[in-house]
């Protein structure tokens, strides 16, 4: 009866440390400081036909632009960029959503970005840009479509 309960044990150590040693790294989000946010009106190309998220109301289009900093040494990709926006009544334009974009890709040191979002268009200006944040990852996560597939 006791061998079976070594070669148990043997065997669990077995695979504990070819899991360990065949893990993938850790895949962490790396976080990015977004500052001086501003927004413009969208060029009218793209603003023609422009509707709110979820619902057939007209929207205005707007470029919220910044810097982004990354502070590592290495290119950081696909950076989801989150925050608040507010109309000039102080209501939240987009209440159950902080994510309004990403960034594609992150260079070390800083980089100027641009994110179109859609603001229903009875909603008084001007906006208000609050607590924005970003964090980006050291590999693509973004799936590719057939088109962007170098194989097809």
């Amino acid at each position: 009866m006791r061998a079976p309960f070594f070669a148990n044990i043997i065997i669990s150590v077995f695979v504990a440390i070819v899991a360990c040693l065949w893990t993938s790294p850790a895949w962490a989000a790396i976080p990015v400081q977004l500052y001086d946010l501003e927004y413009h009106q969208c060029p009218s190309n793209l603003e023609k036909g422009m509707i709110s998220s979820g619902s057939s109301m007209a929207a205005n289009c707007f470029i919220i632009a910044g810097k982004a900093k990354n502070t590592t040494d290495k290119i950081l990709y696909d950076a989801d960029v989150y925050g608040r926006i507010y109309d000039a009544d102080n209501n939240n334009v987009m209440q159950n959503r902080t994510r309004l974009g990403s960034i594609e890709k992150v260079p070390p040191g800083v980089t100027d970005f641009e994110i179109r979002v859609s603001v229903p268009s009875n909603l008084p200006t001007p906006l208000r840009l609050k607590q924005f944040k970003s964090s980006g990852f050291s590999h693509k996560v973004r799936w590719q479509t057939i088109e962007e597939f170098d194989g097809f």
